[in-house]
């Protein structure tokens, strides 16, 4: 049989270096590396480009390098694209892909300046004056009112309390390993803020974070019973995703063992297929319904989310989530990441979140409803700078999910769909699921968010502001840098140098 294609990567081997350890062959599930005659071999057409191996060797006697083996170059059929006709020439079937999208499309945030203050409205300095990133979630109040004692009333809605405007975003037991999920729990605990349980249910270990979690209800409703709703502190209707608009879920039976079976309630070992739509759900009162259904089985004590995929309509469809009685709308933008998508969906359907969020936060606040709703957004929300920058936009926090990942050792080699995870994030095969250790991962996630808060409080510092209330939708703060005229239409923000 003809190979069609070199690999992708080759593995260097500093041969001066390698004692033959043998520990790369031990900690690869690709098999790429083996043992022959007295010595290690490679085979490079296997090999994902996770550094496991170049990590865990003691000599640094490894690498992984981008092979420079090229087709004769082409603008219109470039490398990947023949790559993906000669996969599915030989498979018949769908491509697919994990992690955000790697295609060049424009990063908005990357074109955004944040403004400083100078002179006549000095900066704040965060080490010695008070700074408030604390942030509440949930529709605001409406009407204020007065007892008879003179007293203020305002009528009470369910709300989430974060004390950091960073959320960790959904990630479902199945899609992830037990062990990440303890991680994200135990680090949403210690910060102060969430994490969502994604679509694949709560395992039954991790009800005592019930403070700290938010239990998704999508389409295919695994694992979603009584006990689950009043396991989190809000639910969160998943209509859409970032990476596959549109689309369902797919969890491989491969990856459905006895404690996935058990927490998603299906039959060990079958595929986990989420349908495309809601079939309870074709129209906002619909959605209404939902909505209202949910915070009656919750006696109306928490807040309902509604997420959705960042599409070209989406201020429309913001609009009807927000009349709908939900108290939080979430965002995915294109660039966010996923376990599995098809790749032709992932790289080509969406919006970028910057456009989304803008377009949704003038349209609220254009029709008088801004304050039913909160927003949160995600979608490769990559660093401080990014959340500053979104907040300025409209935002009122986000969610991070790859940069979490990040965090517990994820190197994005786009392999989550395989179930091989040589780092034991998005495995459940149980050798490969106790590389990581949940509290190494908790303590990393919490270093990360925490260096992020300080940035985010020198960033406001250095604007004059000393409270997230007085970033949020505050584009006066935002300068835009070689966009054109209609881009900072939408975006609401003014050029660099006006």
């Amino acid at each position: 049989m003809i190979d069609y294609e070199y690999p992708e990567y080759e593995v260097v081997r500093d041969e001066r270096r390698c004692t033959v350890c043998r520990l790369c062959e031990k900690q690869c599930a690709f098999s790429v590396h083996g043992f022959a005659d007295g010595r290690m071999t490679a085979d490079p057409a296997q090999c994902v480009n996770c550094h496991r191996c170049v990590a865990v060797c003691p000599t640094h006697a490894l690498k992984i390098v981008k092979s420079d083996h090229c087709f004769k170059p082409s603008v219109n059929f470039t490398a990947d694209l023949m790559h993906d006709v000669y996969a599915q020439a030989a498979t018949g079937g769908v491509l697919l892909s994990s992690m955000g999208t790697p295609k060049n499309y424009p990063v908005y945030f990357d074109k955004l300046l944040v403004n400083a203050s100078q002179v006549t409205n000095p900066p704040i300095d965060p080490l010695r004056e008070p700074m408030e990133i604390r942030t509440f979630l949930g529709a605001k109040s409406e009407t204020i009112g007065y007892d008879e004692a003179g007293k203020i009333c305002v009528e009470r809605k369910p709300t989430l309390t974060l004390d950091t405007p960073i959320l960790f975003s959904a990630m479902s037991y199945g899609s992830i390993s037990k062990n990440a999920h303890e991680a994200l729990a135990r680090a949403a605990a210690e910060l102060g803020t969430f994490y969502n349980t994604g679509e694949g249910g709560l395992h039954q270990d991790f009800y005592r974070f019930k403070d700290n979690t938010i239990v998704q209800v999508a389409s295919g409703r695994f694992g979603v019973h009584a006990d689950y709703l009043e396991a989190g502190t809000a639910i969160e209707i998943k209509i859409g995703q970032g990476a596959k608009p549109g689309i369902g879920g797919h969890l491989p039976g491969a990856k459905i063992g006895e404690d996935v079976s058990k927490t998603r309630m299906i039959p060990r070992g079958t595929d986990a297929i989420s349908p495309a739509p809601h079939h309870d759900i074709y129209s906002i009162e619909d959605l209404r319904q939902l909505v209202y259904s949910l915070k009656e089985a919750t006696d109306y004590k928490k807040p309902i989310i509604v997420k959705i995929a960042a599409v070209h309509n989406i201020a429309a469809i913001a609009s009807g989530i927000a009349r709908s009685g939900a108290d939080i709308i979430a965002i995915d933008g294109m660039r966010g990441g996923t376990g599995a998508a098809p790749t032709r969906i992932r790289d080509n359907v969406g919006i970028p979140i910057e456009l989304a969020l803008a377009a949704v936060d003038s349209r609220l606040r254009e029709e008088g409803i801004r304050n039913r709703c909160s927003l949160v957004v995600g979608g490769s929300i990559r660093s401080s700078a990014d959340v500053v920058k979104a907040l300025a936009l409209g935002a009122d926090a986000c969610y991070i999910g790859t940069a979490a990942l990040l965090a517990l050792g994820c190197h994005l080699c786009r392999s989550c769909h395989t179930g091989k995870c040589n780092w034991g994030i998005a495995t459940q095969n149980p050798e490969l699921v106790k590389r990581l250790d949940p509290a190494e991962g908790a303590r990393r996630l919490v270093n990360l968010v925490t260096a992020w808060n300080r940035e985010i409080k020198e960033m406001m510092g250095g604007m004059g502001i000393n409270s997230i209330e007085a970033l949020k939708g505050n584009r006066l703060m935002l300068r835009a840098i070689g966009v054109t005229e209609k881009e900072l239409e939408i975006l609401g923000v003014k050029h660099a140098g006006e």
